[in-house]
């Protein structure tokens, strides 16, 4: 059966050049467009489309109305499609933590560019047609004030945590879990578009205690620091000459994902800390980290997966749980606590 698509934006060329990228796919039908958030609201309450694909700059009636609205009153997958992002990431992110499903970022200089995108915007209508709504979303998240007592001589040395599809919140939530006196370094590859990530940072420094940066060359690893890879890098840690782990970068190309390659980070941090790592997949979608969580394994280090439950999308985990080289499993809303008692 086909995919049904309701297709929002304020542009009539754009919502035509949308709607004939998805139908010539084969398998998506587009049964309806809308110009705004509150036509969207009604038009998916009328024709029940199994994906809304959305612009978020529309006027009064915006993107984040439409997501916000559309959640309460009638949930359904929404892939959001807008320039916004080129420019200010705080209202994608509200709508991602309103339950929608992901985001694109639209070419914004040439209504034609959006052919460059069109096998990604395709396969994300796939994939949200296929979302578990009740994974969309989340509460409000608190962030832990509480300090933890840690030993001198602690069991790891480095967390490492790899993620995509549905990753900033399931990033928030692990972070928001940390304590604001944690012992050691937190390095993050989250798949995103480099214009992100400093307003990903913003939002992660808000609700952590702890000090969220972007990575760059040469800064050093130091306990309690969180490091967000850039998106357009493959970051990785090394020991500089003074025996200090600092950031650095590669132009390894890694066919997996890349910039940022978890696959890379999660190398690079099982060299320099050995045993004493803890990697941690969330919910994405590929394989990339698999082979990143075999290395740390194998040299003697601890490995985390999301579970099914509470992954957007369960193929990370589910090939890095597939490799026999996870030792545990846990649901989203546990990672945070269950990384701060491995350092008991």
């Amino acid at each position: 059966m086909a995919i049904n698509v309701l297709v929002v934006d304020d542009s009539a060329v754009m919502r035509l050049l949308v709607s004939d990228i998805l139908q010539h796919s084969g398998s998506i039908k587009v049964v309806d467009t809308a110009s705004n958030g509150k036509e969207a609201v009604k038009k998916t309450l009328e024709l029940n489309p199994d994906v809304v694909v959305m612009d978020m700059i529309m006027g009064q009636y915006d993107g984040l109305y439409g997501v916000t609205q559309i959640m309460k009153q009638k949930p359904t997958p929404v892939l959001l499609l807008s320039s916004l992002g080129n420019t200010d990431l705080s209202p994608i992110l509200q709508a991602l933590n309103a339950g929608a499903f992901d985001y694109i970022n639209k070419p914004s200089k040439n209504n034609t560019k959006i052919r460059d995108i069109e096998q990604k915007l395709i396969r994300k209508v796939i994939l949200a047609s296929k979302a578990d709504l009740s994974k969309l979303g989340h509460t409000q998240i608190r962030a832990n004030t509480h300090l933890h007592t840690f030993s001198d001589n602690l069991p790891y040395d480095s967390v490492v945590i790899g993620s995509s599809t549905g990753g900033p919140s399931a990033i928030e939530t692990v972070i928001a879990k940390l304590p604001g006196n944690l012992a050691i370094p937190v390095l993050i590859a989250q798949h995103m578009p480099e214009n992100f990530v400093p307003s990903f940072v913003q939002r992660l420094n808000k609700i952590s205690p702890l000090e969220v940066v972007m990575g760059k060359r040469d800064m050093k690893v130091t306990p309690g620091l969180v490091i967000i890879a850039p998106g357009n890098k493959n970051m990785i840690v090394r020991k500089n000459v003074m025996g200090d782990v600092v950031i650095s970068f590669i132009n390894k190309h890694f066919k997996e994902f890349n910039n940022p390659s978890i696959n890379a980070l999660m190398d690079s941090v099982a060299n320099v800390y050995g045993k004493k790592t803890i990697g941690v997949i969330l919910t994405g979608m590929g394989k990339d980290g698999t082979n990143g969580v075999k290395k740390i394994k194998n040299i003697g280090g601890f490995t985390i997966a999301q579970d099914e439950k509470t992954s957007v999308v369960f193929g990370m985990p589910k090939e890095a749980i597939k490799s026999g080289k996870i030792d545990s499993i846990i649901p989203i809303q546990e990672v945070g606590n269950f990384v701060v008692s491995c350092l008991s």
